[in-house]
């Protein structure tokens, strides 16, 4: 029997965009559901990377922490990272570039998929959303985050490829965050040149779509859908 790959989603990004930032998953709950991914922290303090199944997260300060199994999450996505088509990337090309090589190895555009990069690029650029207050919109904390850029780094991009129909649920097209080789520098991809690497592009065959069901300000918001549908488009 074929065995399953599942990607697990705690909360939905659009329960983010809205201002509901209390962690109420902790780490060492969110590692059993898979090795490789991305989120936020509790208060949305700084970026979430989930690599060979260590949780790091990457602060608005410039820092690098791994995390410790107590700490809470209110949004994440992980995946027990599965290989299906992995391709050397031997020549210099932008984010842009890659991405379109790597969408013409997907099967059809309907299913998740997760994304693993290691290689040399001699630019990085990357943004930290800074600690916010719970009900702060998302959008608006994401007009004050803190960018850097690292020019030829070593490291590891993670993330995942989500179909346009499930955007809201998740960002629709790539999420993609950071973590140099030396675990000093890392965060939410905005783009990058990458001009040596291994790419590897996983199959996901199922969406386990978990909720914070003890958090009374989840079960109770009410929720603007298309308004926080054109957030993500701008935040993310």
């Amino acid at each position: 029997m074929t065995e399953i790959t599942q990607l697990f989603q705690y909360n939905t990004l659009g329960a983010l965009m809205a201002g509901l930032y209390e962690g109420t998953m902790t780490i060492g709950e969110l590692l059993k559901h898979g090795d490789l991914g991305i989120g936020t922290l509790d208060s949305v303090d700084g970026e979430l990377i989930v690599l060979d199944g260590k949780a790091y997260q990457a602060k608005g300060d410039k820092t690098i922490v791994e995390l410790t199994d107590d700490i809470k999450v209110p949004y994440a996505a992980v995946v027990p990272h599965q290989a299906e088509v992995v391709f050397k990337q031997k020549f210099t090309a932008s984010d842009k570039e890659l991405e379109d090589r790597i969408e013409s190895y997907f099967d059809g555009q309907n299913l998740f998929r997760s994304i693993k990069i290691t290689g040399e690029f001699p630019k990085m650029h990357v943004r930290m959303i800074p600690r916010a207050k719970s009900g702060t919109r998302f959008v608006e904390v994401s007009q004050n985050q803190p960018e850097y850029t690292e020019e030829n780094v070593k490291g590891t991009i993670v993330g995942i490829w989500t179909p346009e129909m499930f955007h809201g649920v998740s960002v629709a097209g790539y999420h993609l965050h950071f973590i140099s080789e030396d675990f000093t520098f890392g965060g939410h991809v905005l783009d990058f040149i990458i001009d040596n690497g291994t790419v590897e592009i996983g199959a996901i065959d199922q969406l386990n779509q978990s909720f914070p069901v003890q958090d009374r300000k989840f079960l109770f918001a009410d929720l603007d859908i298309e308004a926080l549908k054109k957030d993500i488009d701008v935040a993310e």
